[in-house]
Formats: C-alpha cells, structure tokens, sequence
C-alpha cells in the first residue's frame, strides 16, 4: 500500500506497512451494507474487511487526509504489464535470494521478465528489515517501471506501447472518477518521486490482540502528513 502525492514542490510515494497498527473507523459498505464498528487492527483487514472503501476511509481516518483516487494491481495483472515492456532491468548491490518468493539473482544487473519481476517484489525474508525493506524494494521497482514505460523507446514505438498500454488496462482496478489522464499523471509522477516509509517507532509492536504489529511514529507521521496537506517540500523521512 502505497500513497502518492503529487505536488507542485515534488511528488512523495510514502509505503504503508501491511501490519501497520490503525484504527479502523466506524463505517457502513455503501455496496453490502455491512455495519463495521470502530476497532483496532492491521491495516490490511481494512480491506479484508470492506475492500478499497474501507481501505480508503481508513487512511484518510488514521492520518487525516484526503485520497483522491485509488489504483490497485494484482499480481498477475503486474507481470503481464512488466512482459508487455520487455522486461524491467533493475540493478542489484548483492545477491538475492528467498526460496519463499523464488527470488534468485546475482550481483548486477538483470533484465527481469514478469515471474521474476513478482518474485523479487515479494521477497523480503532475506531483508535486514523485512517487509519494511520489501517496501523499498517495490518503490525502487516501481520507479523503473514508471521510467521504462514513459520511455521515448516505449511511446515511439507502437508495437511496445499499445501492448503496454492494453496490459495496465486490464491489470488495473481504479475509482469511477478516475480517467486515462489521471492514470497517465500518476505513473508520469512516480519516476520522480521522492521515496520512504511511513515513520515507524516500533516494528515489532506487541498489538492488543496479541499479534506482531507495525507501530507508526505519529510525531513523524503528523509533521509529515502537514507537509503533504499543505504541498510543503517533505523534509520527514528524508534520508
């Protein structure tokens, strides 16, 4: 989970940690009708729950935002839009390798077809911080993807753009209000994105109900949230 912000002093992806620990707010599914009472959970069950609805509301609720639009990918939506370009190349310090995703590749860089591309993406047992470190891995991938597909080698040649074009079409699942333009703005904005996660205190938050749990920074995560809202160049988090 990811929110990008685009704004006119630079654009911000900030990662959301699945086990992050919210609240969730009271809410009534506008589709099923289901009456889901106040709690505290993982942010994941927000959409578990009530899907992109509550996801949303729940964002908004926790850091006092406004998500104007929603974009989701699924996995194998995301390999055919990385097969329709050709390939990401991405570039690796050390090797990878995780049995649990398959990822399997040495130092240097590589040409990574889709199952490679998800496999590296889902990696992160081989990270030093886990799955805070596998969000930065899929913002770094993201951001290559971004920057291959707005390409001249892309956009001039039509044998490579139309099937890109048609494979993120279907691979994506997006608001009503949402249109080609806005779709085109946000992967425009995510090459020049400035990248982190959300401010953590501690990430191995022993959670009411018992489990393992994300706990935010909230001091971090307000000063950085009133940058945002007020289209302030971010200084939170910037390494």
């Amino acid at each position: 989970m990811m929110i990008l912000h685009v704004g006119s002093n630079g654009n911000t992806m900030v990662s959301l940690p699945r086990d992050s620990w919210v609240t969730i707010p009271e809410f009534t599914g506008s589709e099923s009708g289901n009456r889901i009472p106040e709690q505290g959970q993982k942010i994941n069950a927000a959409f578990s729950i009530e899907g992109p609805w509550l996801l949303a509301r729940t964002i908004e609720h926790n850091l006092d935002i406004h998500i104007d639009h929603y974009v989701e990918i699924g996995f194998g939506g995301f390999a055919n839009v990385v097969d329709a370009l050709g390939g990401v190349e991405m570039c690796f310090d050390e090797p990878i390798q995780d049995e649990n995703s398959g990822a399997d590749f040495a130092e240097g860089c590589h040409q990574l077809d889709g199952a490679e591309s998800l496999a590296f993406n889902r990696q992160r047992y081989q990270e030093a911080e886990g799955d805070l470190g596998r969000t930065k891995n899929q913002q770094e991938f993201l951001g290559t993807l971004a920057d291959q597909a707005a390409s001249p080698g892309t956009l001039l040649n039509p044998f490579k753009l139309y099937p890109t074009m048609s494979a993120s079409l279907d691979a994506l699942t997006v608001d009503t209000e949402m249109s080609l333009w806005d779709l085109r703005s946000m992967f425009w904005a995510m090459r020049s994105a400035e990248r982190m996660n959300m401010p953590v205190a501690d990430p191995g938050y022993a959670a009411p109900d018992g489990s393992s749990a994300v706990l935010w920074d909230q001091e971090q995560a307000d000063a950085l949230m009133e940058q945002l809202r007020n289209d302030e160049e971010v200084t939170v988090g910037v390494e």
